[in-house]
């Protein structure tokens, strides 16, 4: 897939800019996948976003903070997690090239070095009947940023774990190459399992009835997640209706 890249010094939100930019006028499915897959990249957003209410904090010039926009015309409605799925795994190889540390997801999309948080991530989705018109990823990596002063509870960036400044303009090909590969895998799903944070063992968590303890079980194709507790019951949680203890 080729992407056409557009670099911004300052926007509020990368993906509300591509919502604003893209073109109105493509109402067919077969217009919509004869486009360009689009990247914004911004120096600076003033109002980076994460999944509901939660910021996102970000240096002036030294993370990548961008949106690519897709076309998976080819993937239904009922599967949408796929995205979710290949952008996880193409983060995770992308960063393994640089950094010697362990690299999960954190589902359903967060990118995780140990218990800290590098990579977040926001898809929009727009469908049409049961086709996926478009997807706008938003992603917000920690590049170069040294200290962080927000109340975010665990974040890290590639210069705290490497001790030098990275390339950004490099690390952003290498993305879009492993993103195109993602997409395209078949195995992406399986990939994607195998990468997940605390995939062995029991750990803490919150639900609405309280703590509790369990092992994670699966992510199904929906992306809801199951997960064994100590009792032996399984229970199953989709995005927002569980909470990782860290």
């Amino acid at each position: 897939m080729d992407f056409k890249i557009i670099h911004i010094d300052e926007t509020d939100s990368t993906n509300r800019w591509l919502k604003e930019h893209r073109d109105s006028s493509l109402v067919s499915l077969s217009d919509v996948a004869k486009e360009p897959s689009l990247c914004v990249v911004a120096d600076y957003q003033t109002a980076g976003k994460g999944c509901g209410t939660n910021s996102w904090e970000s240096e002036r010039g030294k993370n990548l903070t961008f949106s690519v926009m897709l076309h998976p015309v080819e993937i239904p409605a009922s599967g949408q997690f796929r995205i979710s799925e290949a952008v996880s795994v193409a983060l995770c190889t992308t960063l393994e090239a640089y950094i010697y540390n362990k690299v999960e997801i954190k589902w359903p999309n967060d990118i995780y070095v140990g218990d800290q948080k590098i990579c977040g991530i926001l898809i929009e989705n727009r469908l049409q009947g049961t086709t996926i018109m478009d997807s706008i990823v938003g992603i917000g990596l920690n590049v170069n940023q040294q200290t962080f002063r927000s109340d975010a509870p665990n974040p890290v960036s590639m210069y705290q774990l490497v001790g030098h400044e990275m390339d950004r303009t490099a690390l952003l090909d290498a993305f879009l190459k492993a993103l195109d590969e993602a997409m395209d895998s078949e195995t992406v799903g399986t990939d994607y399992r195998s990468r997940l944070y605390r995939r062995d063992g029991f750990y803490d968590y919150r639900d609405g009835q309280g703590d509790f303890q369990a092992k994670l079980l699966n992510v199904l194709d929906d992306g809801r997640l199951v997960l064994l507790d100590t009792k032996g019951t399984a229970r199953l949680y989709a995005f927002k209706e569980v909470q990782y203890i860290i």
